[in-house]
């Protein structure tokens, strides 16, 4: 098994992210300006989700004071979160993932694995991942590394087989300099609601075709719940580019779990 080196921190970050209508243009998915309106009620479609999660996953997720506990692996879990920024929140993708891969070690088995998380936020399936005997970089935007690597480091001490390791990922910039393909290989990426109304679909398609291009023998495990119009369409392009599986559903949670390699 190859094992990727640790990249550096110092990456560019993009600026917040506006709420925004996209259009299909040329094959690619672009992105428009969209009306105050729209982007409001997006705004607080998100917003209300981030609220309103812990009454879905009772009783076995318990929320106080900006944390959440959880059990996998034989393991209590405690995260912190904020609510400044939604990459600081835990989502259903990433419980739903941290469901699967609990309950199908036989089928996706990390143990001893090579396996980079990418839009990491709190560190949730970064954590399972650890858990499971994977050997862990967990990725996100600078200003997110903070509480991510706090999060980790207070779950995975004494815990896991590896020390998860933390680095700096802003999608679409600067991925042959800082994770070169030549030393930077994984078993698997994994990636759990990634995808809402952002305006950097494109960018993170290009971030997954960067880590599982042909030849690489990499699985990404991608994990989302469709909340708009334009996560439809993404799923389409993934579809296109990747051999795609679905690996299961999760309807009260509106929630799909992808299995994807590249197409040779």
């Amino acid at each position: 098994m190859e094992r990727s080196v640790s990249p550096p921190d110092q990456q560019k970050h993009p600026g917040k992210k506006k709420e925004v209508d996209e259009k299909r243009q040329d094959g690619k998915l672009q992105v428009g300006q969209g009306s105050t309106d729209e982007a409001l009620k997006d705004q607080k479609v998100m917003a209300g989700e981030a609220c309103d999660r812990r009454n879905v996953w009772e009783p076995s997720v318990y929320y106080a004071l900006g944390k959440e506990s959880f059990h996998f692996v034989g393991h209590d879990i405690s995260i912190r979160e904020s609510m400044d920024t939604f990459g600081a929140l835990i989502w259903p993708g990433a419980i739903a993932l941290c469901q699967f891969l609990e309950n199908n070690q036989q089928q996706v088995s990390l143990m001893d694995k090579a396996v980079l998380e990418i839009g990491a936020g709190t560190g949730l399936l970064s954590i399972v991942a650890s858990l499971l005997g994977a050997w862990v970089t967990a990725t996100d935007l600078p200003d997110i590394l903070s509480n991510l690597t706090f999060n980790l480091l207070r779950n995975t001490k004494s815990r896991s087989l590896y020390t998860p390791q933390v680095a700096a990922l802003t999608w679409g910039q600067d991925l042959g300099r800082d994770f070169p393909s030549s030393s930077c290989h994984y078993d698997y990426v994994l990636a759990a609601d990634v995808v809402y109304h952002h305006d950097f679909l494109e960018e993170l398609l290009e971030t997954m075709r960067h880590f599982c291009q042909p030849g690489s023998r990499t699985t990404l495990l991608w994990a989302n719940k469709i909340r708009f119009q334009s996560d439809l369409r993404f799923t389409e392009r993934f579809k296109s580019i990747f051999n795609t599986a679905l690996l299961a559903e999760f309807p009260e949670q509106e929630v799909s779990i992808y299995k994807a390699t590249a197409k040779e």
